[in-house]
């Protein structure tokens, strides 16, 4: 049974409906609508999936598959899948014992937030009934559902469209339908998420069915259309027709890639902003700049690469542009070090992009940019937050006790897994490239900084030729941290403007490449390490005392080949050598987890399973990024 490939829909809004290829459901997050009630963020599940199956003249036939504790799955509708496809939208093929074949399928309109079910006939003749059972919560994102005397099941029907409000905190959920509507309130008791179990989470969970729709598929397609709110006035077969007219078209226009990059595009108050992954990440500061290059200004979508700069902009605070926005309203979380330097880098990109293209940008938005990165270098170079300042020697100095500011953000407890205080190197590599930034396109007055921090850059050079990950560590001056850890890359390859070239340069790449190296992109920690952890698996705390201790990070190999290709001087050679050793094993991973994406992690040992997030958008963006930079169509 085919449930580690997972399939999602995204809505534009920070929703999505997602699961496994073959069912059943394994995370809390797999749904068929799950609904951001404040976008992008507010995520809560309203229908979480269905039972359904078809009756013919040669007997009943599940197209559903369910799992439920301890370990037992039922139906075994999976068993009838003949074929599935991604394209256009998730479609499977089902072949029942009579040699009929079904199909069924399942697309999210952007924006409205509409997931469409659909189920058609394809061969076959004589009587076929369908019957589907929604199966609904209305529970947050993060928990779960269990039996409770408050679940309400009434419903407002017209035809076969019908509405419920299971709870009044949240938003009622209408199924738009061509079919029959038989209420007839069940609980189904006791799901089972294997894939939370691995998590070391809750993984049980009760969900509701308030009635059943029946659909004759010997006169044509059933379709159910979710959506939160109400509505029974639609037509739905004609509003589905619409729906598939319109995203059929949409999506023919655009490669896969370029259809996986617009998932994590979302709308949030104020503007748009790109999502840090799927299923449970909204949108990042640090993320969402790395994300930007390879998503936007690599597709050559410039003008939402600007919209979400510019939505950005109005964040600063203090020279720090925040490293997230709390779920439920809080104030935001400024919190890390590189976010608001990596802003500075996307900036400069989109412009340089504009200047590529002959694009230029509106005068009023140009100023506010280089307002708001202004901010950013005067902030950090006078002292900001968690003691981020310019010290005497012009590098970033940051850090203190309990408070983890780099992208190696991890804590178990109290306990921060890699703290990282002093002078970061890639945080150096950052700086270094935004004060180049600033002094080159805006003002001159950051150009001696910049040139002082160039120049102690040197002390990062270990008498073996690689980088220290921290220099004055702990702010002891003097102190290093010595580990072999990936960062190092990004003074070579990455950036704009790289720190070291030449004979240091190759030393470094060769040094990552013989130690840190993995298919799908870089290890986080030497396996050589003590504290090396060559697997990202177990509970919260165990998961995440590992996933920078060893584990491999697939969005550092596109800094990885740039640095690789700029030590062999981008010759046609080095390219064609690179496009036959990176990309294949990144393009097989587009077929293995969630499918068309690329996952946050993977295991620093062999076989590199994947793990963590299953559609990261930074990583899904190196990719794009790492196919133009080898002279391939990004998308």
């Amino acid at each position: 049974m085919d449930d580690a490939r997972e399939w999602i829909e995204a809505d534009g809004l920070g929703g999505f409906a997602s699961g496994p290829v073959a069912g059943p459901r394994t995370r809390r997050s797999h749904a068929l609508l799950l609904t951001a009630t404040t976008p992008p963020m507010g995520r809560v599940v309203l229908v979480n999936g269905v039972e359904a199956e078809v009756a013919t003249a040669s007997g009943t036939v599940p197209l559903s598959t369910q799992r439920y504790a301890p370990d037992v799955i039922h139906p075994d509708g999976w068993r009838h899948i003949a074929a599935f496809t991604l394209s256009p939208w998730p479609r499977w093929t089902y072949r029942l014992p009579d040699g009929g074949t079904i199909a069924h399928e399942v697309l999210v309109e952007p924006d409205s937030g509409e997931t469409l079910l659909r189920w058609q006939r394809l061969t076959g003749a004589g009587s076929c009934l369908l019957t589907v059972r929604p199966l609904l919560s209305g529970r947050d994102d993060h928990a779960l559902h269990h039996e409770n005397a408050a679940f309400a099941f009434a419903a407002t029907a017209r035809g076969g469209n019908v509405v419920w409000r299971p709870y009044p905190d949240m938003p009622a959920i209408a199924a738009l339908t061509n079919g029959t509507y038989a209420h007839g309130p069940e609980w189904y008791r006791h799901f089972l998420y294997t894939a939370e179990r691995e998590r070391g989470l809750d993984d049980t969970e009760d969900l509701a069915s308030p009635g059943r729709f029946t659909f004759d598929l010997a006169a044509g397609p059933a379709v159910m259309i979710l959506r939160s709110g109400d509505g029974v006035a639609v037509r739905a077969a004609a509003h589905a027709e619409r729906l598939v007219t319109g995203e059929r078209a949409r999506r023919e226009a655009v490669s896969p890639l370029a259809l996986a990059a617009g998932a994590y595009l979302v709308d949030r108050p104020g503007g748009r902003t790109l999502v840090a992954g799927f299923p449970w990440f909204t949108d990042s500061g640090r993320d969402t700049f790395i994300a930007l290059r390879g998503l936007l200004v690599a597709t050559g979508a410039l003008a939402q690469a600007r919209a979400i700069l510019l939505a950005w902009a109005g964040a600063v605070s203090e020279g720090m542009m925040p490293n997230r926005f709390p779920d439920r309203g809080e104030a935001p979380d400024y919190n890390a070090v590189d976010a608001s330097l990596w802003y500075v880098v996307a900036v400069h990109e989109v412009l340089a992009a504009h200047a590529a293209a002959g694009r230029p940008v509106p005068e009023a938005e140009a100023a506010r940019l280089a307002d708001t990165c202004a901010t950013i270098l005067d902030g950090y170079a006078a002292g900001t937050r968690y003691g981020i300042q310019a010290d005497a020697d012009g590098l970033l100095r940051a850090g203190m006790p309990g408070v983890p500011l780099t992208w190696m953000d991890a804590k178990v407890g109290d306990r921060v897994v890699t703290p990282r205080i002093g002078k970061p190197v890639e945080v150096q590599a950052l700086w270094i490239n935004a004060l180049r930034i600033g002094s080159t396109r805006w003002s001159p007055r950051w150009r001696e900084l910049e040139r002082r921090a160039s120049a102690s850059f040197a002390r990062f050079v270990s008498p073996s030729g690689t980088l220290y990950d921290v220099i004055d560590a702990d702010h002891v001056p003097g102190a290093v941290d010595a580990r072999m850890r990936p960062n190092q890359i990004l003074a070579v390859g990455g950036l704009p403007f790289p720190l070291l070239t030449g004979a240091p340069a190759r030393a470094v790449v060769e040094a990552v490449e013989a130690r840190l190296l993995t298919p799908l992109g870089l290890r986080s920690l030497d396996p050589a390490d003590p504290d090396y952890r060559g697997t990202c698996a177990g509970g919260v705390a165990e998961r995440d005392g590992a996933c920078h201790q060893g584990p491999v990070w697939p969005w550092l190999i596109g800094p990885f080949v740039a640095a690789w290709l700029a030590v062999r001087g981008c010759s046609p050679k080095a390219k064609a050598e690179a496009r036959a050793r990176f990309l294949p094993p990144l393009c097989a991973h587009l077929e293995q987890a969630g499918l068309g994406h690329v996952s946050e992690i993977a295991d620093g040992n062999p076989p590199h399973r994947p793990g963590g997030c299953p559609f990261q958008g930074r990583s899904l963006g190196e990719l794009i990024r790492l196919r133009r930079m080898l002279d391939i169509d990004p998308v």
